[in-house]
């Protein structure tokens, strides 16, 4: 059965959106999850929707417990997962406002468990596709039958944070072929792998980071307004695009 999990989604759990809504607290053997769990239904599909931050935006970047997350997120039955991030854009074209769903990524974090694999068991996960490609295929030709601005096949560099790129790092990731920057990709979609779950990121660019000559360098009450002002744009893409994977006849490998 379809379950989807979705990291980030605020706006859903709004009950006029949401139907049949309930909070579901979950310990883990990682230790307790972002936020308990707003369960419920969209469109007759089973929805749990996981504040990454915490529900009051209160976890810093590096003290996300990704491992409890994602593995609560399994617990309760989720086969995937659309997890809303803010970017920023290191291209031109990649304005803010435009959505961006990413098929590579490039681990530039410090510190942070990144496997569930650690201590008895040694598994290399393979990790050359990272991102979900029929997800990836659904939410591009969702948002092309809205006519919502998108990128698709772009590389997201993850930076440990929480403080943002100085111009020589956002030049530097410019030149590795990275696409956009934010500080929540990896290890998530690492993870989410690691337990055959099928990940995509919906990735909304809200800045433009420090590389542009002549672009105010971006700051959080940036990111906030430009969030506030596209999160109907997100909604929207969500509420399409989840009977579609309902009903998608999923055959990728997780």
């Amino acid at each position: 059965m379809i379950k989807i999990g979705i990291i980030g989604g605020s706006g859903l759990d709004n009950p006029d959106i949401l139907k049949n809504p309930d909070e579901i607290p979950i310990d883990t053997p990682y230790g307790k999850p972002s936020s308990s769990f707003t369960c419920g239904e969209i469109a007759g599909v089973k929805i749990a929707i996981l504040a990454r931050h915490g529900k009051q935006h209160t976890i810093r970047p590096s003290q996300v417990n990704f491992r409890a997350n994602i593995w609560a997120l399994k617990k309760i039955g989720c086969t995937h997962i659309l997890a809303a991030t803010a970017v920023g854009s290191l291209r031109e074209e990649i304005e803010p406002g435009h959505l961006v769903f990413p098929d590579q990524f490039i681990d530039f974090t410090k510190k942070r468990e990144k496997t569930f694999f650690s201590e008895d068991e040694v598994v290399h996960t393979p990790m050359a596709e990272p991102f979900c490609p029929n997800l990836r295929q659904l939410l591009k030709e969702t948002s092309e039958a809205l006519g919502i601005k998108h990128h698709i096949d772009k590389t997201v560099i993850t930076v440990e944070g929480p403080r943002f790129s100085t111009k020589a790092e956002s030049h530097m990731f410019r030149s590795w072929n990275a696409d956009v920057i934010n500080m929540s990709s990896v290890p998530e979609v690492v993870l989410a792998r690691e337990k055959k779950i099928h990940y995509a990121s919906v990735a909304m660019s809200t800045d433009y980071d420090c590389w542009r000559e002549g672009e105010e360098s971006v700051t959080w009450e940036m990111i906030v307004n430009t969030m506030k002002k596209n999160s109907d744009t997100v909604i929207k893409l969500f509420m399409n695009v989840i009977p579609e994977i309902a009903m998608y006849d999923d055959v990728c490998s997780a």
